[in-house]
């Protein structure tokens, strides 16, 4: 398997390696901050660590030098490589919420619950799942900072909502927020009909629309300058993301609701979440047979569990 990776440049001090997470261009990335403290933000599942490896070896970066490596939250598709590139690099420390050490020191249920949600697939999307020894694993608690250089020195922050392990990491440099999936997701597949849009990712099983809500307006206050998406890339407008996915939460919780109420399952809601989105692209002409639909088909379905699972604990 071929694993050159694409860089994208993120300003003067930071790239972004694409991972092809799913075997997608563009859909979950890692962000290098090029500051004395080398360090990685977002690993990507195991399947992605090839790519991470090519983007560093192509940055001239030998992965010895990186000395932390922040995830946003555990959920596989950010954090699920962590221990697999914790052995290419040897001298680096994870940094996890507070809520997520113990699953990263012992992967066990992540492991079950990912297996609930994706079956089959599992293992070619996220194996090997390995643990990350206990000491060389770092929490940071809400409002903690982390110093990465002279200039530039990270704030932590407590962002619950898409997963009660989450938070948002401050680059006071850029004047901008490593949100994970706080802030929804960022959908770049259309910019060549003029379309970049934003949704809010509602994953089980700790989704909870009223903290997301909360944490986008956390972000909101910041008045920041840039979004950095786990998926994926930079939004130098976060005013239209939070507009966007605050819109567009109401939707997903009510097509649940709709879905429920007429006995239809987490696959009608998949269903009613697809077609109103759908028609929301034929505004913009996207046609029917455009690649987005099938990143939107898998997140949907994977929304669609969040959003039930949310509605039956309620």
């Amino acid at each position: 398997m071929a694993t050159h990776a694409p860089i994208h440049h993120v300003g003067d001090r930071m790239r972004l390696i694409d991972g092809f997470d799913l075997g997608y261009p563009g859909r979950t990335g890692t962000y290098v901050l090029m500051e004395e403290a080398l360090t990685l933000i977002e690993t990507g599942p195991s399947p992605s660590i090839p790519y991470v490896l090519d983007g560093l070896h192509s940055l001239g970066i030998d992965p010895a030098d990186i000395q932390y490596i922040i995830v946003t939250h555990i959920h596989l598709d950010h954090a699920g490589g962590a221990g697999l590139l914790l052995q290419e690099c040897p001298n680096a420390t994870v940094v996890v919420h507070p809520r997520g050490k113990r699953h990263l020191a012992d992967p066990s249920r992540l492991i079950a619950g990912a297996r609930a949600v994706y079956g089959d697939t599992f293992g070619e999307l996220f194996d090997p799942i390995l643990p990350i020894p206990e000491k060389r694993l770092l929490t940071k608690e809400d409002g903690d900072t982390l110093e990465l250089s002279s200039a530039c020195t990270l704030r932590f922050l407590d962002t619950p909502g898409h997963a009660n392990h989450h938070y948002s990491i401050y680059d006071p440099v850029s004047n901008g927020i490593f949100s994970g999936d706080t802030a929804g997701i960022r959908y770049h597949q259309t910019q060549d009909y003029g379309l970049t849009f934003y949704l809010p990712s509602t994953s089980p099983n700790q989704f909870n629309p009223d903290e997301m809500i909360a944490s986008i307006e956390r972000l909101r206050n910041l008045n920041l300058d840039r979004i950095y998406f786990g998926h994926f890339g930079e939004s130098q407008d976060p005013e239209i993301v939070y507009t966007q996915v605050t819109q567009w939460l109401p939707h997903f919780i009510e097509a649940g609701k709709q879905a429920l109420a007429n006995n239809e399952g987490t696959a009608g809601i998949q269903r009613r979440l697809l077609d109103h989105i759908t028609g929301y692209l034929e505004q913009y002409n996207i046609p029917d047979n455009h690649s987005v639909y099938d990143i939107l088909k898998l997140d949907c379905d994977v929304c669609a569990m969040g959003i039930a699972d949310y509605l039956a604990k309620k």
